[in-house]
């Protein structure tokens, strides 16, 4: 099998997505952005739990991938508050279902 892909942070090849966490720069619990691509990165389990314990770190690295502009408008998204009852969950499920049949083509 060929690998497709790995950690964002420390490049360890998977053979596939299913072997990467999906690791939040913001909490999930901040709806406005929980279902934001730019909130999340694709992280094999070690560098998940290392950014998770190093919140420095952890900024840093988000601030690089992302880049100052995307950076500093993620953070602007996760201070607007909604409930969760305002989201939208089908369009949600129609956008990543389409995403990942883009990542298992």
């Amino acid at each position: 099998m060929q690998e497709v892909g790995g950690c964002q942070r420390c490049s360890q090849g998977k053979i596939d997505w299913h072997g990467l966490d999906w690791a939040h720069y913001h909490s999930r619990d901040k709806h406005s952005v929980r279902w934001d691509e730019s909130n999340a990165a694709g992280l094999c389990g070690g560098c998940h739990r290392y950014l998770d314990g190093h919140a420095y770190e952890k900024v840093e690295f988000f601030r690089i991938l992302l880049g100052q502009e995307e950076f500093d408008r993620i953070n602007l998204r996760a201070e607007v508050r909604i409930r969760s009852a305002t989201t939208d969950y089908k369009a949600i499920e129609i956008y990543l279902n389409m995403k990942l049949g883009e990542l298992e083509e």
